[in-house]
């Protein structure tokens, strides 16, 4: 099993067999073997937003290895959930649009969980309206901290209480469940502590269900993983962020340049040593993601990692560099950027005094 994404995002994972005839290969037997020439099943979840680039490498995984391709399952339940079950030994794979925290790196610790850190792609995290919203085209990062802050909960309820000149009509929020390393990233780069945040708002840990709430809301205001808002720009509207040098669009070119602040983040993978020692199926398909992800991840909508950086990443992956290097600070590009130029040491299990890039 795993889900299919051919450029429009499904939900959840659906069974092999029922894209059989997509996929030009026979479906696993429940048992994971029979037509599929293997018995592994490789159980990836995690992050929502990196989902659809899992997602991408599985079916196209699939497709190239035909009758021999391992039984894969994708799923999404949240970056905070995937490494919840991810450090519980329930998963292989755990995708991640944050670096794991200290608390869930302790927990991994004292289960015996080790795992390997590996960035895959940049996400321009997008503000939308609805594409019929004519007065904003842009919001300042104060604006954003002023609207999303805890404090703002039933006091800041209409768009001209964001700015003057905007309508005194009421703005609906659509956002990221407290379970997504969206809503971690969000709220540590805008309101600028983790998980501080206003709750009066529609929240989902499926962006499918966020892009459909703003899309279909005049008055609304939402944030989401860029691949959900290329997958609909047509009907919605990004709003350009101003982080003080002017207001930007997320773009792969604003991304690149560093320009997308503060809401350009890495994506990442979190690989489980022990899984890859047992299963050399699993270590074929993340040898294959790493190998392919330069070109499958603009294909779901995502900025692909500079062609210098893949090669550093699939080393990692074959030295067992264990641990992470990014820590638990909510680090946005740069601090990515100049790991790959300098090279830093991963860290095994890091301590609360070593300090953040």
């Amino acid at each position: 099993m795993y889900t299919t994404m051919y450029r429009g995002f499904i939900p959840r994972f659906i069974p092999l067999m029922s894209l059989g005839f997509m996929l030009g290969c026979s479906a696993p037997s429940p048992q994971g073997n029979g037509a599929s020439g293997s018995a592994t099943t490789i159980k990836i979840d995690g992050s929502s937003t990196v989902y659809p680039i899992s997602s991408e490498v599985a079916q196209e995984y699939a497709f190239e290895k035909g009758a021999t391709a391992p039984t894969i399952e994708v799923e999404f339940s949240g970056t905070s959930g995937g490494f919840r079950k991810f450090c519980a030994g329930e998963t292989d794979i755990s995708n991640a649009s944050r670096p794991i925290t200290r608390d869930e790196m302790a927990t991994c610790r004292e289960a015996g969980i080790e795992y390997i850190e590996l960035p895959i792609a940049f996400d321009a995290l997008t503000v939308a309206v609805h594409p019929e919203n004519d007065w904003a085209n842009d919001i300042t990062v104060e604006e954003l901290q002023r609207l999303w802050a805890p404090e703002a909960e039933g006091t800041i309820t209409n768009w001209n209480q964001i700015r003057a000149e905007w309508p005194a009509a009421p703005i609906n929020l659509y956002g990221a469940d407290t379970d997504s390393g969206t809503f971690d990233y969000f709220t540590e780069a805008i309101v600028g502590e983790s998980g501080s945040s206003r709750t009066d708002y529609t929240a989902s840990e499926d962006d499918t269900e966020l892009v459909r709430g703003v899309r279909t809301d005049p008055n609304s205001l939402g944030y989401f993983g860029y691949a959900y808002y290329e997958e609909s720009q047509t009907a919605l509207k990004a709003l350009a962020i101003n982080g003080g040098a002017g207001a930007v669009l997320p773009a792969d070119e604003t991304v690149r340049s560093g320009a997308y602040q503060p809401l350009a983040r890495p994506l990442f993978i979190y690989v489980s040593v022990d899984a890859l020692d047992q299963k050399p199926d699993l270590q074929a398909f993340v040898d294959y993601y790493l190998t392919n992800a330069r070109y499958l991840v603009p294909v779901v909508g995502y900025t692909a990692l500079p062609e210098s950086a893949y090669p550093l990443v699939f080393e990692h992956l074959v030295n067992r560099k264990v641990g992470t290097v990014l820590m638990v600070k909510l680090s946005l590009v740069s601090p990515l950027r100049r790991y790959w130029r300098r090279k830093q040491p991963f860290r095994r299990f890091p301590t609360m005094n070593i300090p953040v890039l």
